[in-house]
């Protein structure tokens, strides 16, 4: 194995305690130096015998990744660069899904501490930070999204509050003045709802106008019907909004599709931005203007923080709070 570590370090013009490091995750190697040995490894094939060195290391190679649903588009993708990310420093990734489960998110967070995995990352929807503190598992531990417990474990978030704000701001610059939100969730602990609604006012208040509790819809869920029935009650309304901000790709496209169903024009009657963008959107009619989290980044930080936290265990680095950015995509329907 050591002379196939050789040619890969030869081949990438780099030491082979580099080429280890990459292959571990173990270090912190920069981008570029990362990109060529992992050329090089791609070219020639290599492959660490994991098993061995996990052994060796008391480690299983294998981490953990709970999301609350494996049919929503914005967690599949991301799933999907989390374990392209984990693939590079060839680990295993077993996948489970909470539905936002207060119960299934402690038997997760309780069941890791059996060492079954090296780490864990973790989308909770349903517990507070006082119990994820609480129930912080033995293995590292990454959070993705708002409610963190103080110090407790590793987060990478997108700024929710800018990101309505953004979205809100682009409505009004359109000179729209009944923007509506869907998709306030008071029933979920996770907060990204309640920061995207902030967000919105916020952007309203600067621009001196109203957002009425009537023009704040809330949903059970993120999909497409829950933004289909928001759309049509606001739409029942005495003042229909001429424009909706969707706290959700999907919510968007359901609220589109209502639209189309009463005849109106998007955008030309009503304008709607959504946040997410899922592949869908994309291919919507008209194509859905929304705010795109740098999804890879997500992944790519994520996995870094919990390399971080495997292969040096004993440190004593403060958890991160790692905010990613976002950017505003202007499409056809805003």
């Amino acid at each position: 194995m050591s002379s196939r570590l050789k040619d890969v370090a030869a081949r990438a013009g780099v030491s082979v305690r580099t080429v280890s490091n990459v292959v571990s995750g173990s270090a912190s190697v920069a981008a570029e130096t990362r990109r060529r040995v992992q050329e090089a490894i791609d070219e020639l094939g290599y492959e660490p015998n994991l098993a061995a060195r996990s052994l060796r290391a008391g480690r299983t190679g294998i981490i953990g990744l709970a999301i609350p649903e494996l049919h929503s588009p914005y967690f599949g993708e991301l799933a999907g660069l989390l374990v392209a990310e984990a693939q590079r420093r060839s680990w295993t990734v077993v996948i489970d899904q909470t539905r936002g489960d207060a119960d299934a998110e402690r038997r997760l967070l309780t069941r890791s501490g059996g060492r079954v995995v090296d780490g864990l990352i973790i989308s909770p929807w349903a517990l507070d930070p006082a119990e994820l503190a609480a129930l912080a598992p033995a293995v590292p531990l990454v959070l993705l999204g708002e409610r963190t417990p103080q110090g407790a474990a590793d987060r990478v978030a997108v700024d929710n509050v800018a990101a309505a704000d953004e979205a809100t701001t682009h409505l009004v610059r359109l000179g729209r003045r009944r923007i509506a939100a869907i998709g306030l969730q008071p029933h979920l602990r996770n907060g990204t709802a309640r920061l995207r609604a902030e967000g919105y006012r916020r952007a309203l208040d600067r621009a001196g106008l109203p957002h009425p509790a009537a023009a704040q819809r809330t949903v059970a869920a993120l999909h497409r019907p829950d933004g289909a029935r928001a759309m049509a009650a606001l739409l029942d309304a005495p003042d229909p909004p001429d424009a909706v901000f969707a706290f959700s790709d999907e919510l968007a496209l359901g609220a589109l599709h209502v639209a189309h169903e009463r005849g109106l024009r998007v955008p030309g009657d009503l304008a709607i931005v959504g946040f997410d963008d899922i592949e869908d959107g994309r291919y919507s009619h008209p194509p859905l203007t929304t705010i795109a989290p740098d999804k890879p980044q997500i992944a790519a930080r994520t996995l870094q923080c919990l390399a971080d936290r495997i292969y040096s265990p004993g440190n004593a680095v403060p958890a991160q709070e790692l905010i990613v950015p976002h950017r505003l995509v202007i499409r056809g329907t805003a």
